[in-house]
């Protein structure tokens, strides 16, 4: 934003960045309280890391269960 020199409101700087995300990603952040960008970001990134952090437990839990 600051490259750009971004002039919009933080709300359409919000919307803008709540519509980038895909669709999983913006349900579970929407359902969270954020007033700045930043608590966006914030969020985002915790969703990103528990979604990972499921993913390699499906993972390993497959793996685990499976036939040698």
């Amino acid at each position: 934003m600051i490259k750009v020199i971004l002039n919009e409101d933080r709300e359409a700087t919000m919307t803008r960045f709540l519509h980038r995300l895909n669709s999983d990603m913006r349900n579970v952040v929407e359902l969270h309280n954020y007033v700045e960008l930043e608590d966006l970001v914030h969020q985002d990134v915790k969703v990103e890391q528990q979604l990972e952090r499921k993913s390699t437990m499906r993972r390993s839990s497959s793996n685990f269960h499976s036939p040698s």
